[in-house]
């Protein structure tokens, strides 16, 4: 029976090596830098970054979702922003990405969220359809723009 719940503590194990399957699936493993320990102080510690919640089938974490607030200006309210949704391989096609994702819809609409947004590989096809079959729209004329640890140190000495 499939249950999807909060991350515990105790799950961070298997949390991150389901974050090293989407690694892998993303081929991206080069990229995975952080540790499992890392990821309890930032789910788990004194000022948490991030949340979690999991998905259990006969007593085995075989998916996961990580997801943090953001906050929209234009709309002037909260919102969330999942960073990512993985399902272990031999267990899609059973609904469990779709629980997954319903439980970070029904968590954002409970907060009052204005918005849930994520990002999506433009190669990856199954998941953008996946996406828009439960209703998302694909932004086409939105890029990611991004900062590397270096480059803000870098720029912080500088200034």
């Amino acid at each position: 029976m499939l249950n999807i719940r909060p991350a515990q503590e105790n799950d961070v194990d298997a949390i991150f090596e389901l974050i090293m399957g989407l690694a892998a699936y993303e081929k991206l493993t080069d990229k995975v830098t952080g540790d499992s320990e890392l990821l309890r102080s930032h789910l788990f510690g004194v000022r948490p970054y991030a949340e979690s919640i999991v998905a259990e089938l006969d007593d085995r974490v075989v998916g996961f979702g990580l997801f943090f607030h953001s906050y929209s200006t234009f709309l002037t309210q909260p919102g969330l922003y999942l960073e990512d949704v993985f399902v272990l391989p031999e267990y899609r096609r059973q609904g469990i990405g779709k629980a997954l994702m319903t439980s970070v819809i029904k968590i954002a609409n409970q907060r009052g969220c204005g918005r849930l947004e994520w990002s999506v590989l433009d190669w990856n096809q199954p998941a953008i359809e996946f996406y828009q079959h439960l209703g998302a729209t694909i932004l086409p004329d939105w890029k990611i723009c991004r900062m590397s640890a270096d480059t803000l140190a870098e720029i912080a000495a500088k200034s």
